[in-house]
């Protein structure tokens, strides 16, 4: 114990002497470094600027800043803790949380989406042009653009056209329709009195209505094990209302890059698809999240460029620097174009925007003009990691935008990633 607390006394005193012949910025990234660090088996300690990349013990730290460099060593206890020494002196315990090593399939295809909602959504209003006037009964009755139609009269309404049985016999009897509206996680109940139109003859509600929605993006994962797959990077809303959309159930089909709308400052461009031609439909759409779509696939899918599983970094372990995105932007090609990570945020909780990004491939940039609508989801790849995924384009600088953490997108995915090994750190 005397022993100890000896080494100890003098670690300190080896600590004062660097600190006074210049090894203070070095110094001060190491005792940045945090009293836990989660790692996947396997790794090994390497810090930039305090932030550790990536880690495993029984291995050598070295902190550099310029031309300085402090060697640290970093020594296993055995319970699943490492001690950092400085010339042999123990400086600083850490806790090393050990998860079992995740890999899945890197995406980069071009999907076609459709997403059905859950009731029918409210998309605007329209005045029925009725013996008294223009009235539209459905702003009468209170009912707002964004609110999601459930019900009426006691059923449950799934589609467009389980409402117009309704609105005929409500006209024919007279009698209002007991409406259920969803409107921000709230139930809302009113009624509604069709008006015949004098033009057409027939009753309305005075709503615009829509019941699916249909775009394109970009695969980013795919996990062989469980078949769950994650995509977009983003939440999907709906063009008129701008809110999310909620999802009853929707399907992912092939698609086709016909031709790009290159980017430009104040208009960041738009890849131009087609569903592919026999819509043979590859997988569900379960949820539609702040962090993309998220289901399960019916079928082995192929990018051509990276088809074997790769490992994933945690948030903390993404550096600034180089790294590749995978996206199509000629027909079904799936290709690796160079980016720069501009900054990135170790972040404790699930964020939307976790990297700044910014495409430096000469042939994307002339091909694009940077990052365009449609390219959302492709899967980000840094030192043969998947890191994340591409999700918005700065409107004013079309050659960058944000990324998401592939962390959060897995968590959505409900793909276990902080499963923990039973091993040791080492």
């Amino acid at each position: 114990m005397k022993w100890e607390y000896v080494r100890k006394i003098i670690g300190g005193i080896l600590l004062v002497s660097l600190l006074s012949i210049g090894f203070y910025e070095p110094l001060q990234q190491f005792f940045t470094i945090p009293k836990q660090i989660t790692m996947f088996e396997g790794e090994k300690f390497t810090f930039s600027k305090g932030k550790p990349v990536s880690a495993a013990t029984n291995s050598n730290v070295s902190l550099r800043q310029d031309e300085q460099s402090v060697s640290i060593k970093a020594m296993e206890t055995g319970n699943n803790e490492v001690f950092l020494e400085l010339a042999g002196f123990p400086i600083k315990k850490v806790d090393v949380n050990v998860l079992k090593n995740l890999k899945v399939i890197p995406g980069g295809q071009s999907i076609g989406v459709k997403l059905n909602t859950i009731g029918v959504l409210v998309v605007g209003h329209h005045l029925v042009d009725t013996n008294e006037g223009k009235i539209s009964p459905g702003e009468v009755a209170g009912i707002k653009v964004g609110d999601i139609i459930t019900e009426i009269n006691g059923q449950k309404i799934e589609k467009m056209t389980d409402v117009a049985p309704f609105v005929k016999e409500s006209g024919d009897t007279d009698k209002p329709l007991d409406i259920v509206i969803t409107r921000e996680n709230e139930k809302v109940t009113t009624k509604l009195m069709p008006l015949k139109d004098k033009q057409e003859d027939t009753y309305k509600l005075g709503l615009y209505i829509r019941d699916s929605a249909a775009g394109i993006g970009t695969m980013t994962f795919y996990h062989p094990q469980s078949k769950k797959y994650g995509a977009l990077g983003h939440v999907i809303s709906d063009m008129d209302t701008k809110k999310p959309i909620v999802v009853d159930d929707g399907q992912i089909v092939r698609s086709t890059v016909t031709s790009i709308e290159k980017g430009s400052t104040g208009d960041p461009g738009e890849k131009l698809a087609r569903f592919s031609s026999d819509r043979e439909v590859i997988g569900d759409i379960k949820r539609n999240s702040p962090f993309g779509i998220f289901g399960t696939l019916n079928q082995n899918i192929k990018n051509g460029m990276m088809d074997k599983p790769i490992p994933v970094a945690l948030s903390h372990q993404v550096k600034e620097g180089s790294a590749q995105i995978l996206t199509v932007v000629n027909e079904d090609e799936v290709n690796l174009f160079d980016i720069e990570i501009v900054s990135t945020i170790p972040q404790k909780f699930p964020a939307t925007k976790g990297m700044v990004i910014k495409v430096t491939d000469p042939k994307l940039l002339e091909k694009t003009g940077g990052i365009v609508q449609g390219m959302s989801g492709s899967p980000i790849i840094q030192d043969g990691k998947l890191i994340g995924a591409v999700t918005h384009v700065f409107v004013n600088d079309p050659t960058s935008g944000y990324g998401v953490h592939i962390e959060w997108m897995l968590n959505e995915a409900e793909i276990d990633i902080y499963e923990k090994t039973a091993e040791k750190a080492s």
